[in-house]
């Protein structure tokens, strides 16, 4: 049963981010053309400084979903309901003060940007991003946890992919009847408000939870225990858009924010991969199947890392020639940075890195036993970006990234070999040296293609076809010689479950 969860979780992740990947390129594109770079950086810097109230969340949300595992695996329906209860209670705590976190920044934030903007036209904008984050808190993320942690983040997507493709669609034909961006902005929120409703409902419904029925003086047992790996998160998804608009101008957040576009989409799809999987290793650990969890473990590595290298290399190689692409015609700023394209994915890849090591030591708790780690994580990542961006600009603020990225990575492979998997760091410094010796062959060997000119996306993408090719043959052919057991039994389960459905 977890791995057919795992895998409807994984597949349905994987289409949900593909059309997030295409919304996230089609949107800002349309702005960017429609209404300017300016604009652009505006809304990006908006939701940026909004996504700060997530700081009132304290990391309740992974400790919420670590202690569900427990009582879902025991089938324990009592303290599934108090402990549903006391996380509803809780996030609209935060929906509420949300509200006085958007007065503060009506006033404060037209200043920030130095009135780049009129002030009721920058507030009014404020207002509408604002819709869409609050209905999250206040009607959907307690039941959003419960999916995750229940394995049917397939619900969850499935939703959350309805409401893009209805938005990418009403967004072009608002952007063809000449609306305003306060306009395209409102009908944006407006859907994604059914978003949480939706979840709320259907947890309801199809699992008979009532909340009325919860002990309401339950209390959740270390609640801030994952506040310093919340504030570490935060800030690495913040700081720099943050850091900008302080510091730079608009126009540079918004040449940040497309490079971003980039990242975040290789980061959608290996995240769409871990989140299929991170819930069954929560019901293992639950359940205290070591040997099942090392075993699987090992063989996620292999798995996982071989789709990490094809994404992060070839997107090295391409990440300019897209860009160029992106921006051909914008010349209100200056979109071309090499140096920073390298340095932004390299930081991510590094976090792609860590991603199976955190997951699994925040499913099984261990949140107190990590948090120095992650207040040296947000700490270096704010004082190396404050103290580059003045003399380096967004190349600094990318070399801040990059270093706490580093320290967290180390931190996070270590804890979990040594205090949850009771195993030696070879065994993944070992597959993590693969990766940095797959890397530069792959970028090396890229020089020597043929490619296309790049003079649009049908011939980029045909390029990106030749590069992932060639890079998933260096990987799997590498990957079959070092990694020969992993990589069938990888197979094999794949066929079981394919019997299994016919």
């Amino acid at each position: 049963m977890r791995s057919k969860n795992a895998l409807y979780n994984v597949i349905s992740n994987f289409g949900l981010q593909i059309v997030i990947i295409i919304y996230g390129f089609v949107v800002p594109k349309i702005i960017i053309d429609n209404f300017g770079s300016s604009v652009n950086g505006l809304i990006s810097s908006i939701t940026q400084f909004l996504g700060y109230i997530a700081l009132l969340e304290s990391g309740f949300g992974p400790v919420v979903k670590s202690a569900l595992y427990n009582p879902i695996a025991n089938k324990n329906e009592k303290e599934i309901t108090n402990i549903l209860c006391a996380a509803e209670k809780f996030f609209k705590k935060i929906a509420l003060i949300f509200i006085f976190y958007i007065i503060v920044l009506m006033f404060l934030y037209p200043i920030i940007i130095n009135n780049q903007f009129d002030t009721f036209y920058t507030i009014s904008l404020l207002l509408i991003i604002s819709i869409s984050i609050f209905a999250e808190y206040y009607f959907g993320m307690t039941y959003r946890l419960y999916l995750q942690a229940n394995q049917k983040n397939y619900i969850i997507s499935l939703i959350q992919l309805s409401t893009y493709l209805i938005n990418v669609i009403l967004i072009i034909v608002l952007v063809k009847l000449n609306c305003t961006i306060h306009i395209i902005k409102l009908i944006t929120a407006i859907v994604f408000i059914f978003r949480p409703i939706c979840q709320n409902i259907y947890v309801k419904k199809k699992y008979n939870i009532n909340l009325k029925l919860a002990d309401k003086n339950y209390k959740l047992n270390n609640k801030w225990d994952g506040l310093a790996q919340h504030i570490a998160a935060v800030i690495h998804d913040n700081t720099d858009i943050t850091i900008l608009t302080i510091f730079s101008t608009l126009n540079e957040v918004s040449v940040y924010a497309v490079y971003c576009l980039v990242v975040k989409a290789l980061k959608q799809l290996v995240q769409a991969f871990n989140n299929g999987i991170d819930a069954s290793f929560g019901d293992m650990l639950a359940k205290r199947e070591k040997e099942n969890i090392n075993n699987k473990f090992n063989l996620y590595e292999v798995i996982y890392f071989s789709i990490v290298t094809i994404a992060f290399s070839v997107a090295i190689v391409l990440i300019i020639p897209f860009v160029e692409i992106y921006t051909a015609g914008v010349t209100d700023a200056n979109y071309i940075r090499p140096l920073f394209g390298v340095l932004i994915i390299c930081s991510e890849y590094l976090w792609a890195i860590r991603l199976p090591y955190s997951s699994t030591t925040l499913a099984a708790g261990h949140f107190k036993q990590t948090r120095i780690g992650a207040w040296i994580e947000a700490g270096s990542n704010i004082i190396i970006s404050l103290i580059l961006v003045k003399k380096y600009g967004i190349v600094g603020v990318a070399i801040g990234t990059i270093v706490a990225m580093l320290i967290r990575t180390v931190e996070f492979l270590y804890h979990t070999n040594k205090y949850i998997l009771n195993r030696s760091c070879k065994i993944s410094i070992k597959k993590i040296i693969v990766i940095v010796v797959e890397t530069p062959i792959i970028v090396a060997i890229s020089k020597y293609i043929p490619y296309l000119e790049n003079t649009s996306y049908i011939n980029w993408i045909i390029n990106a076809i030749i590069t992932t090719i060639m890079a998933g043959t260096i990987v799997i052919g590498i990957n079959l010689v070092l990694f020969k057991n992993e990589m069938l039994s990888f197979l094999n389960i794949i066929k079981r479950i394919i019997k299994k459905e016919k």
